[in-house]
């Protein structure tokens, strides 16, 4: 753990303290939640747009059959469980 120091304006800092209090937990813990999900997000993106990188393009010529909604979006929303689940067990920990 790290001690950071944070200046807030006062009507800021009154307001994080009463929201602190009536979630039971410190300012200080409030604004590490605020701070890790804040990271988790960012690097959820680039995670996700390196996928988008690696996928392999669908090849779409002229007469071609093309693919359809469900096999475009089947492997996306495979990852989008896996993630949402490893969220709620990152959350539940």
């Amino acid at each position: 753990m790290r001690n950071v120091t944070v200046s807030l304006d006062e009507e800021v800092a009154r307001w994080a303290r009463v929201w602190a209090a009536k979630h039971d937990t410190s300012v200080s813990r409030m604004l590490g939640d605020v701070l890790r999900e804040k990271m988790e997000q960012e690097d959820a993106y680039w995670k996700a747009f390196e996928e988008w990188k690696a996928m392999k393009p669908w090849p779409i010529l002229m007469g071609a059959p093309r693919p359809s909604r469900e096999e475009i979006y089947a492997e996306r929303d495979v990852r989008v469980r896996r993630q949402q689940r490893a969220a709620v067990r990152q959350r539940s920990k």
